[in-house]
């Protein structure tokens, strides 16, 4: 790992070699680029990330993070296995950074499942975190939709009451997850050893942009989409 300075704002993006859905995926392309490229891409088309680490455990993976302009952070084999959870992964990338250069203030956590970040989304997230006005931003996905779930004596509702069927424009949204992006004060998360602490903020993305690739169908949607819009980001 080299690196000549100490960010403000640091990327992460931690990719594994392995994965049981598609194989290699993180290599796999969508718009003729790969998805950890991708990731890289997004992070440094932004004008509030300084630097962009990927912690990995495959040498394939390692080799086209460098070319794509990140710098490689080798991920212990401990910390790769499918079970180890991603702020396992975090944790020790920025011991490592902190090691060599100075831990950031701000530490933007990516995953490269998802392939249609924007770099304007990601630097509206890292503004409000830098200004103090969160202290941690993640990306999500407004929704109205019906949410239930199955008990013994039925499916019930779990975000409305199922006797009673609002309009659209009477309910109030919620907001989905999409996994795409976590932007944290650094030492807060350091404290809390988990992404989400002290004051957590949403930011809002559209539904092509919250895509998520875990299965071969996802991809092949993602690759669709991309050739439509013509976009290679």
């Amino acid at each position: 790992m080299r690196s000549s300075r100490q960010a403000r704002v640091a990327a992460i993006i931690p990719v594994r070699g392995g994965s049981k859905g598609i194989p290699g995926k993180n290599l796999r392309e969508v718009g003729g680029v790969s998805l950890v490229e991708r990731a890289v891409n997004a992070a440094l088309a932004t004008s509030t990330i300084d630097v962009v680490y990927v912690t990995t455990d495959d040498a394939a993976i390692a080799q086209t993070a460098v070319g794509a302009g990140a710098i490689v952070i080798d991920r212990p084999a401990e910390l790769a296995h499918d079970t180890a959870s991603s702020e396992s992964a975090l944790l020790h990338a920025l011991d490592e950074i902190d090691r060599t250069v100075g831990a950031p203030e701000v530490t933007v956590f990516i995953q490269a499942t998802s392939p249609f970040i924007r770099a304007d989304d990601l630097d509206a997230a890292v503004t409000r975190v830098l200004r103090g006005d969160d202290d941690v931003v993640f990306s999500a996905l407004e929704t109205y939709a019906f949410l239930w779930k199955k008990t013994p004596a039925g499916a019930v509702g779990v975000n409305h009451d199922h006797s009673f069927r609002p309009r659209r424009q009477d309910r109030e949204p919620h907001y989905q997850e999409t996994g795409a992006f976590y932007v944290m004060r650094t030492t807060g998360f350091r404290a809390a050893r988990f992404r989400f602490f002290g004051t957590v903020g949403i930011a809002e993305v559209d539904e092509r942009d919250a895509i998520e690739i875990d299965t071969m169908d996802q991809l092949t949607l993602a690759s669709l989409m991309s050739g439509l819009s013509g976009s290679s980001r």
